[in-house]
């Protein structure tokens, strides 16, 4: 069960630029995780989290509102499993 999340440098310093309420939903998701573990934080339905596809196969995405989201990827260090929050972003519609 994955119940660690790790930040990218890139993510750290989105998240600086990101509106107050975007960064608590974010810290909510972290949280979430760390407490029920990310299989049963993926079945809220709050977080549209959802498999990317194209360039981006391999990544997930967490909706953070209607315009941010949140890119992790599942990692393995050893035998540690983790989601890797790579960026956090305005998705362009």
């Amino acid at each position: 069960m994955i119940t660690s999340v790790e930040l990218s440098k890139k993510a750290e310093k989105d998240i600086l630029k990101l509106p107050n309420h975007i960064q608590r939903k974010l810290r909510l998701w972290i949280n979430d995780v760390e407490r029920l573990g990310l299989g049963e934080v993926q079945k809220i339905s709050g977080y549209h989290d959802e498999p990317l596809k194209g360039e981006r196969k391999g990544q997930r995405s967490i909706r953070l509102n209607i315009a941010y989201r949140a890119i992790y990827t599942i990692k393995e260090n050893g035998i540690i499993e983790f989601a890797y929050v790579e960026e956090v972003n305005k998705h362009d519609y």
